[in-house]
C-alpha cells in the first residue's frame, strides 16, 4: 500500500472544513428603545428634531425642559440650537405688552363768557361690542376618553420598568395593517430620528399624557395635525426592527408607564 500522500491529506482537511461550515446567517437585529444612556449637559438640535422628540429620548417632561431653556409654547426650536438637558418648574415669563401711546390733553385757553349761549352737544353713538374671538383649538381633554388598542394583534413583548428597560409593549401585526390613534390628540413628532423606533409618531393627548407608535411602514399624519381616537395614523411595518409589529408607549409627565394598565382588557 502506498503511503497517504500530502495531497490526499489536504483533500481530507478541505472536506472536513466544508462540512463544518453551515449556511451563512446574518447577525440578529435587536430593538433598542431609549438606551440607558446618561444625558449629556447639552443637546444640539438636528433637522427634524422637535422639543417633544428630545424630551422623549432622554425621559424629560417637555414643559419642564422648555422652562429650563426659556422656550415658550409652541416650543419652536431650530437646527444648531443648544438645548440644556435639565428640567425646571419655573414657567417661562410672558413677554410684556407694548405700552399704548399717551393721549394728548388739551386745555382751554380761556373760560367761556357767561352771556354766551351754550351750543347743543351732539349725541355720541355708543360703540358696538366687539365680537368675541373664536377659541383656539386645544388638545382634547384626557378625562373625556378611554384608551383604545392601536392594533389588535397578539402581545409579543411587555413593558419592563427596571434593568434594560423596555418602555412600552410590542404588538404583532401584518405588514401594512392600519395603526390607529389610541386617543384623540395632536401630532407632536413624525419622523425617524430616534434610534430603535423606526418611523415614529408621538401624539400629545393632554399636558400630562403622550403616546408613541413605532416601527411603522408609512406615516399618514403630519406634525401639528389633530387626530381623533380610532383614526388611522400609520401603516404597520418593521422599520427599525426585524419583524412586522407595533411598538406602543405611553408617558405621563415624561416618564414611561405600562400601557396595559390603561388599555381595556381583551
Amino acid at each position: 500500500m502506498k503511503p497517504f500522500g500530502h495531497r490526499a491529506w489536504l483533500l481530507v482537511l478541505l472536506a472536513a472544513l466544508v462540512g463544518c461550515a453551515g449556511p451563512h446567517r446574518p447577525a440578529p437585529v435587536y430593538d433598542r428603545y431609549n438606551p440607558a444612556e446618561k444625558a449629556p449637559p447639552y443637546y444640539v438640535v438636528s433637522r427634524g428634531d422637535t422639543l417633544f422628540s428630545i424630551a422623549w429620548r432622554y425621559g424629560f417632561d417637555v414643559k419642564r425642559l422648555a422652562n429650563a431653556n426659556n422656550i415658550a409654547p409652541p416650543y419652536t426650536i431650530f437646527p444648531g440650537q443648544a438645548i440644556e438637558l435639565k428640567e425646571s418648574s419655573a414657567p417661562v415669563a410672558a413677554k410684556p405688552k407694548p405700552a399704548s401711546p399717551a393721549k394728548a390733553v388739551t386745555t382751554p385757553s380761556a373760560k367761556p363768557s357767561a352771556n354766551v349761549a351754550k351750543a347743543p352737544v351732539p349725541a355720541v353713538p355708543k360703540p358696538k361690542p366687539k365680537p368675541k374671538p373664536k377659541p383656539k383649538p386645544t388638545t382634547p381633554a384626557f378625562s373625556s376618553e378611554s384608551w383604545r388598542w392601536p392594533v389588535h394583534g397578539p402581545l409579543v413583548r411587555r413593558f419592563v420598568a427596571s434593568g434594560q428597560a423596555h418602555k412600552g409593549i410590542d404588538i404583532k401585526g401584518k405588514m401594512g395593517e392600519p395603526v390607529k390613534a389610541s386617543r384623540s390628540g395632536v401630532v407632536v413628532y413624525a419622523g425617524s430620528g430616534l434610534v430603535g423606533y423606526g418611523n415614529l409618531l408621538i401624539l400629545k393627548h393632554s399636558e400630562r399624557y403622550l403616546s408613541a407608535y413605532g416601527h411603522n411602514r408609512r406615516l399618514l399624519v403630519k406634525e401639528g395635525e389633530q387626530v381623533k381616537a380610532g383614526q388611522t395614523i400609520a401603516e404597520l411595518g418593521d422599520s427599525g426592527t426585524d419583524s412586522a409589529k407595533l411598538h406602543f408607549e405611553v408617558r405621563v409627565n415624561g416618564k414611561p408607564v405600562d400601557p396595559l394598565k390603561l388599555l381595556p382588557r381583551r
